[in-house]
């Protein structure tokens, strides 16, 4: 990665030169944080939490529903995590392509891709307790990766935009938090809500199709 000397970044964002220079305290980042920043953080949380509990229960849903087993150590269950790895890659290629439509939005349409995108990836989460076909799994993975793309990639355009030069780097490290933290409220809460579903690692699929949905609710608060 070629980084900009002091004198050209200054000149690239419009900043004085001796202000790149200066190191500020974590906290008054935070404090001084733009507001897209802390509502981003909301619809973060409730779309990786979604995809936590895909991870953690994907393979087991499909099994169970699929497979008709809920046995580990079963061929039957193995089967189940083998298609489940092809459908992960059928979620990256859904990805790939609509992330070639994400590149040509507008600014003033990427609130509705936004938005429409979690609703689209949260119907996948959810189809997943419904479909006991192995084959109809693939339409339910394609959407799951529609809102994979539109989680990771329009966020970022949104901070970036807001962002004046000063301390991009140190913010976009903090934004990674609104990433890794969801997913540790999520597997923590697992342990009471996992029991409250009788243990049905489908029912986790819902539950995380629901957060998706929470999610893009929440995008209306994101200016």
């Amino acid at each position: 990665v070629k980084e900009y000397n002091p004198e050209d970044y200054a000149k690239y964002h419009h900043v004085e030169e001796k202000k790149t220079g200066q190191k500020t305290g974590l906290l008054t980042l935070i404090k001084h944080a733009p507001k897209v920043f802390w509502t981003l953080a909301i619809v973060q949380f409730f779309a990786w939490a979604a995809f936590q509990y895909l991870w953690t229960y994907g393979s087991g849903a499909i099994a169970q529903n699929v497979w008709h087993t809920t046995n580990p150590s079963s061929a039957a269950y193995q089967a189940a995590g083998n298609w489940f790895g092809i459908l992960s890659a059928v979620q990256a290629v859904a990805s790939v392509v609509w992330g070639f439509a994400l590149s040509k939005t507008t600014i003033s349409q990427r609130s509705i891709a936004y938005a429409g995108g979690l609703i689209i990836g949260g119907i996948g989460f959810m189809s997943v307790f419904f479909i006991h076909s192995q084959f109809a799994l693939i339409a339910a993975f394609i959407m799951i990766g529609i809102g994979w793309v539109s989680m990771n990639a329009i966020p970022f355009m949104y901070l970036t935009s807001e962002l004046d030069g000063e301390n991009d780097g140190t913010y976009l490290g903090l934004f990674n938090s609104t990433i890794c933290l969801p997913q540790i409220v999520a597997s923590v809460a697992s342990f009471a809500v996992f029991p409250l579903v009788g243990q049905s690692m489908p029912a986790m699929l819902l539950i995380a199709g629901a957060l998706m949905v929470l999610g893009a609710i929440a995008t209306r608060w994101v200016k």
